[in-house]
């Protein structure tokens, strides 16, 4: 008897893996921090990320991202106690992202390393360090892609 037919096409969720060389785990912002978290550990992303498809993940499209995330960053920091109620909005890039990638303007690299730091803030102190990756991230990302 053959296997029933499947119509709907398999879907990674923004959680799994790409693949070989994408594993973001050394990527914590608990304490104690990693001293080259914003150096070295931020520099070998940008390589992954910039190396995949060159005809996505630009400089702009990446700092509309990081622009968002800094304004999510900048409201728990004025208000840290809402914390909570901000973070199902802050997720939501998880959601902006994958709508990215389905328009083939980020890579699933870029959406699994989002996904990775967005699911390793749990307070308002965990965010902050993830909006500083993610500044070093950019700060190295311009200099690795250039304009692009």
């Amino acid at each position: 008897m053959p296997a029933p037919h499947n119509p709907q096409p398999s879907r990674r969720g923004p959680q799994q893996s790409s693949g070989p060389g994408q594993d973001f785990s050394d990527i914590r912002f608990g304490k104690p921090l990693d001293p080259e978290l914003f150096n070295e550990q931020a520099l070998k992303v940008v390589k992954v990320i910039s190396k995949s498809d060159p005809k996505r993940n630009k400089v702009t499209q990446l700092r509309r991202f990081y622009d968002e995330l800094v304004l999510w960053e900048t409201r728990v920091r004025q208000q840290p106690d809402q914390f909570d109620q901000y973070l199902p909005f802050i997720r939501m890039l998880n959601a902006k992202a994958a709508y990215a990638e389905g328009r083939k303007l980020v890579s699933r690299e870029f959406v699994d390393l989002l996904a990775h730091t967005l699911k390793k803030t749990g307070d308002a102190e965990t965010f902050a360090i993830c909006k500083l990756f993610w500044e070093a991230f950019m700060g190295f990302y311009k200099q690795e892609r250039g304009d692009n």
